[in-house]
């Protein structure tokens, strides 16, 4: 049996602020036997503040400062995946893996990145693929999908619009993913806004997507999400735990926390697999290499 955990909050570019928030979150999952903890994509330095097809302003509104503590920043602080800030969430993570996303910084070149760690460091990398409006004025794009060997089994990672592209999760699931980390910035709706979060359009399709990959793969889907506002944007929360057959075991709903759900992932992989197998019955053959290239605008 393991325990996992997605964790809803809210995360600006305050950096001592963000470890405050994780150091208390990672206690609080230690106590309830966690084993996996998933927290939101840009956890270290907040994401960006708007999703325009310009660069992002100033960042306003609580957890909005920099690293340093001085003016807000446009765009989050760059961290190296060596750095000591990974150093840090590692030591915190201890005997737990810990799933977090970040700024990195590759040489002149910015990623949108999650990483998986515990005590013994990085245990894997994923870098944002799918870059929705105009996240790609700020980030460089990553070009692959895999899932790595961790102490709570074979997991793979996503990033927010990533698991709007079945393919996304399906090439993890391919490649021996039993768990898929998905975390998100994920806003709710920019146009016919609705005051009230659970009636948003936009969170309806988080959820929907959420379900829908857990169950067309058959694996357990460990879903993160920022909560509150930064910039111009309000998050949807809704982190949540959802099995392989597409069933929501835990959410925090449209509200901050933390969705706790303890399976036996073994026995939950082979009843869903065990009549209807997603993956052995596919028909690779039948499915034309070349179709991207007709998708017309």
């Amino acid at each position: 049996m393991i325990t996992v955990a997605a964790v809803a909050a809210e995360f600006g570019r305050d950096l001592s602020a963000a470890f405050a928030r994780i150091e208390a979150l990672l206690d609080a999952a230690r106590d309830r036997g966690a084993s996996l903890v998933v927290l939101p994509e840009a956890a270290l330095g907040g994401y960006l503040t708007a999703l325009d097809t310009e660069r992002p302003g100033p960042a306003s509104g609580p957890g909005a400062k920099a690293g340093s503590g001085g003016e807000s920043s446009a765009l989050p602080p760059a961290l190296d995946l060596d750095g000591p800030e990974l150093r840090r969430l590692a030591a915190l993570a201890g005997d737990m893996v810990v799933a977090a996303g970040l700024c990195e910084s590759d040489g002149a070149a910015r990623y949108n990145t999650a990483v998986a760690v515990n005590g013994d460091g990085v245990l894997g990398v994923h870098r944002k693929v799918h870059q929705p409006l105009g996240e790609g004025i700020s980030y460089r794009a990553g070009d692959r999908f895999a899932a790595f060997d961790t102490p709570v089994g074979r997991l793979g990672m996503l990033i927010c619009y990533d698991k709007a592209f079945p393919e996304a999760a399906r090439a993890l699931a391919v490649d021996g993913a039993q768990i898929v980390a998905c975390l998100s910035a994920w806003p709710a709706a920019r146009t016919f806004a609705t005051p009230d979060l659970a009636q948003d359009r936009w969170t309806r399709r988080f959820d929907l997507f959420d379900r829908a990959r857990a169950l067309e793969n058959q694996v357990l889907w460990v879903s993160a999400n920022q909560a509150g506002t930064f910039g111009s944007l309000r998050f949807v929360a809704s982190a949540k735990v959802v099995d392989a057959g597409g069933d929501i075991l835990a959410t925090t709903g449209t509200a901050p926390g933390v969705a706790y759900a303890t399976v036996d992932l073994t026995d939950m992989l082979s009843a869903a697999r065990a009549s209807m197998f997603h993956l052995r019955d596919r028909r690779p053959d039948t499915y034309p290499a070349g179709a991207a290239g007709r998708i017309q605008p």
